[in-house]
């Protein structure tokens, strides 16, 4: 018998998500039911004592189980995070704090057994919170200085209210409230159509994998935070020195310009993330 390859059972869980990642014969899902096999806890959060250059960036995704009378109350029962290189940071089955009546199995996988021993939403929602602020007193948190970790993911406002962490809007960078990446209605497009739309693969079919959202997320951020732009010196509209740009008193003016000299002096009125490339550099 050919023993050159080891079993599933002498892996590390990170060493055989590594590979089945990598593996040209997986499929996208291939290792989603191995994932799920492991209910061990992944934690390596830790505080950042200024070792690191730059701004960190983590990704974070969570699924929601149903509780309340109908079942339509979103509780947060599994939690993944991750750094820049894709790498597992934090994940974990959370214990919700109300009683679980839908546990919405053909979605998330879960079953009432990884549950009755989770983590605590409490102490969950202190890992997160002190993970994020890395040091930083809440009410000192700025942008492009100090510690605080920028946090990427989709529809990171209903999964922060769900694990009741609070975090400065200015260090979210939400793919759901992107400009560049929701309709021209102004509404928001789902994480999955981002991802076949923009990274070219199929996420969340049959049962969904927070990992995969972490991944597709960051994916997403850093390509659009890689995007080549004309560097501005007051690159937003609310810089003081842009907001008398389209004064009513310069009303003629602008009537006798053409597109291309209006475009040269407008400014964006969202903050585009390029600008964390040219902080971080």
């Amino acid at each position: 018998m050919d023993n050159r390859f080891e079993s599933s059972e002498t892996l590390s869980p990170n060493a055989r998500w590594t590979h089945q990642e990598r593996c040209r014969f997986s499929s996208i899902n291939a290792g989603l039911l191995a994932r799920f096999a492991n209910l061990g806890i992944c934690d390596n959060l830790s505080i950042d004592n200024g070792g690191t250059r730059g701004q960190q960036v983590v990704a974070l995704a969570c699924k929601m189980v149903g509780g309340g009378r109908d079942g339509s109350l979103d509780l947060c029962a599994r939690i993944c995070l991750i750094d820049e290189s894709e790498n597992i940071i934090f994940h974990s089955y959370v214990k919700p704090p109300i009683p679980v009546t839908n546990y919405r199995y053909e979605t998330t996988g879960i079953r009432p057994e990884y549950l009755r021993d989770a983590m605590p939403l409490r102490q969950v929602q202190k890992k997160i919170q002190d993970f994020l602020c890395n040091g930083e007193p809440m009410w000192k948190i700025r942008p492009k200085v100090g510690k605080a970790r920028i946090l990427v993911g989709h529809g990171l406002d209903h999964d922060l209210d769900r694990l009741q962490v609070e975090y400065p809007a200015i260090m979210i960078r939400d793919t759901a409230k992107y400009p560049p990446l929701m309709k021209t209605s102004k509404l928001s497009n789902s994480l999955k159509y981002l991802t076949q739309a923009y990274l070219g693969y199929d996420i969340q079919t049959g049962i969904q994998d927070p990992y995969e959202d972490c991944v597709a997320t960051m994916r997403l951020y850093m390509s659009m935070k890689s995007q080549v732009h004309k560097i501005e010196d007051y690159p937003l509209s609310s810089d003081p020195q842009n907001r008398n740009n389209f004064a009513s008193w310069r009303q003629n003016e602008l009537e006798r310009m053409t597109p291309e000299q209006i475009l040269e002096i407008s400014r964006s009125d969202y903050y585009c993330w390029c600008l964390d490339s040219r902080d971080s550099a």
